[in-house]
Parts: structure tokens; C-alpha cells; sequence
């Protein structure tokens, strides 16, 4: 993309074009329509950090220090960054929805993905002048099946509905965490659009439990495959909430920024030195609650489903690249290595995979009862 963006209907016009280079120009897609919806604060003031109490910050300039500035405009990229690559994850499923409820709820999943993308650019634009005007056009041309997304989860294949149904249910999950820390941000248009995103964003969580609870229900996948697709997207989460010691999550925190999951039901100061680990165990423990509503419709003679160990197949952190198996075991190199071609998706499960979607009737059927809008 060479040209250069000078207004919002600059970028809007590249939108379009990146949705017909990623091969996404579907009528399910295109007759949604794309707007920047900004929803009702509860409170004007800041509510923690070295600012709590003062008024929100509305405009850019309103912001006291260029720092925060700098972090708040990366904080809006990097969250933009991930709304575009689900996207591009998500693009070759169309042809291979098992119904048209799926179908329909993929549209849904995707368009609502690129609203909120869509939100994203329009902060940027709006707020951050001719740097912001950069960053948006950016995002446009980043691709995740090139590895040139910021976040490496974000750069991992999606080829498969059970692929779609676990990184909807675990992956997007994630992105309930992030969005929820970020309506709590000092800066009132970021604050105000975490609003719809989170209403959106709930439909997509639901749209990946019940995929799984649907699949379950069938009885045709393998429980055994299941798990390997948890094992392979819920360590991709963990890394989502960050590094372990952030200094980054610690200034986002004493700025105003980016606050906690549960900063409103949390009594105790926050350990600023261990943000992105709060997160992430809370994170941890509402999966395995989700695996538990999954397990009771496993059959007793089948193995039932869980969440891998923290340290396991980290890209990032203190367990980088470390041999940690799926209970969080350490093993050598060498078990390692084998480990994980046992316990994540190989090319022997695709071909089963592929056998079982060609017989049909391996998810429950649903009726399509929502629009993609």
C-alpha cells in the first residue's frame, strides 16, 4: 500500500483494499456496517494510579507527559495490531463452515473483528496526528500468514473449525482480559471504546465454548485431539498477557493507563511489580473452569480435558523456550522435542481430522438464528 493517508477516508479506503487483498470481500462482510462506536464512561475520574482522582484525560494534549503519551499510542497499536490478524488467521475457513449457523457466526466473529480494528484506527487518526496517521496505515499492512504481526500468537496458523472454536473460546478470551484493563484507562476515548468491543467480544467467547461443547456433544472428534488444540492456543494466551517483572504493565499502571482485571472487585493495592502474572493466573482459572462445563459431557471412559501447565511451550517470559511438558514437568531436550509432537495438532490428526469432516455430523447442529450483524 503506497499511498499515504491524509484523513479517516484515506484510511477507510485502504481498509477496503486490504479486505480484498486478504481475499475477505465476502457479501457476509461487506454489508456490515463499519463504524466507531464509543459508549458511556461510569466515572469521569481516573481511578488509579499516580493521577487517581484528577479528570480523564479527553484529547492527547490533555496528558501530562510525553512518556505517557508515547505508551498510550502503543497501547492502541498493539491492540489494533491483533484485531486485523485474527482476521487474516481466519480467512480460509469461509469454505469449510460445517453449517450456515457457523457460517454466519464466523462473519460476525470476523466483521466485529475488524470494527474493532476499525476502532483502533479511528483513536489513532484522530488523536496522534501525522504519527497516529502512520501507525494506521500500519496496521493494514502487517500480514500474520507472513509472521509479521507484533504478537507471535497472532502470526499462528488457524486452518481448522476446531482450530476456530479453541482460539475463539481461549485466544479471544485473552482479548476479554485486555479490553476489560483497558476500559479503565485514563484516557476517556480509549476508556469509552472498550465498551461495544466487550459487548462484541462476548459473542465471540460464547461462539468458542459452545463450538467445543457442540463438538463434544457429536462425538465424532477424539477427546484426545481436543486437547491438543487447547494445548496448543491457551499457552499462546498466557504469553498474550506479557512478560513476568513488566516494567512496561508497572508504568501503564502508575499512568493510568491499562488497570487490572478485576480492579473493581480487588481490595488490596496492586503489586505493580507482578501485573501481567495476576492477570495471567486469573486468566489460568477461568479456563480451567471452562474445561470443567466442557468435561461434563465427556464420557467416563474418555480422557477429560484440561490446561496446561504455565511453564508449558512458552514464547516469552521466565519459561521461555524452556522443556516444560504439559503437567509442568521438566523434561530434557531431546523428551522434550518428542513431547511436543505427541501433545500438539501434527499432520497425522489433520488427515483425521479431514476424514471426520468429510463424513459430516461431527459438530451438533445448530440453527442459524443471529445475523452477522
Amino acid at each position: 500500500m503506497a499511498t499515504r493517508i491524509s484523513t479517516f477516508d484515506d484510511w477507510v479506503d485502504l481498509f477496503h483494499e486490504w479486505q480484498k487483498q486478504i481475499g475477505v470481500d465476502l457479501p457476509e462482510v461487506t454489508q456490515y456496517k463499519f463504524e466507531a462506536k464509543y459508549g458511556q464512561l461510569k466515572t469521569t475520574e481516573i481511578e488509579f494510579g499516580d493521577f487517581a482522582g484528577e479528570r480523564k484525560w479527553e484529547k492527547v494534549l490533555d496528558i501530562p507527559d510525553q512518556r505517557i503519551r508515547d505508551a498510550l499510542q502503543n497501547l492502541i497499536i498493539y491492540q489494533g495490531d491483533t484485531e486485523f490478524a485474527s482476521v487474516e488467521q481466519q480467512r480460509h475457513l469461509f469454505a469449510a463452515a460445517p453449517s450456515h449457523y457457523d457460517r454466519l457466526a464466523l462473519a460476525r466473529v470476523m466483521t466485529e473483528e475488524m470494527r474493532h480494528g476499525w476502532q483502533m484506527c479511528h483513536l489513532l487518526i484522530n488523536h496522534f496526528g501525522h504519527a497516529g496517521r502512520i501507525e494506521a496505515q500500519k496496521q493494514l499492512e502487517r500480514r500474520a500468514f507472513e509472521n509479521k504481526r507484533l504478537l507471535g500468537a497472532f502470526n499462528d496458523p488457524v486452518q481448522n473449525w476446531i482450530d476456530f472454536y479453541t482460539y475463539t473460546d481461549f485466544v479471544d478470551r485473552d482479548g476479554k482480559f485486555q479490553l476489560t484493563m483497558l476500559s479503565y484507562s485514563a484516557f476517556a476515548p480509549l476508556a469509552s471504546s472498550m465498551i461495544p468491543m466487550l459487548k462484541e467480544e462476548s459473542f465471540h467467547l460464547g461462539t468458542g465454548q459452545d463450538g467445543l461443547r457442540r463438538v463434544i456433544k457429536a462425538g465424532k472428534v477424539p477427546t484426545a485431539i481436543l486437547q491438543k488444540y487447547v494445548n496448543k492456543w491457551v499457552p499462546a494466551a498466557y504469553d498474550l498477557f506479557g512478560v513476568d517483572h513488566s516494567s512496561s504493565a508497572h508504568w501503564f499502571y502508575v499512568w493510568g493507563l491499562k488497570g487490572r482485571f478485576d480492579e473493581h472487585a480487588n481490595p488490596n493495592p496492586a503489586n505493580k511489580e507482578q501485573l501481567n502474572e495476576h492477570s495471567r493466573n486469573l486468566y489460568r482459572q477461568e479456563v480451567e473452569q471452562l474445561l470443567a462445563q466442557l468435561n461434563k459431557l465427556i464420557p467416563d471412559d474418555q480422557p477429560k480435558l484440561f490446561a496446561p501447565d504455565l511453564r508449558f511451550n512458552r514464547r516469552i517470559g521466565d519459561h521461555r523456550n524452556q522443556p516444560y511438558n504439559v503437567s509442568g514437568e521438566l523434561l530434557s531436550e531431546e523428551k522434550y522435542k518428542q513431547h511436543l509432537k505427541d501433545v500438539l495438532p501434527n499432520e497425522d490428526d489433520q488427515a483425521l481430522l479431514a476424514q471426520i469432516f468429510e463424513e459430516g455430523k461431527w459438530v451438533e447442529e445448530k440453527k442459524a438464528t443471529t445475523h452477522a450483524q
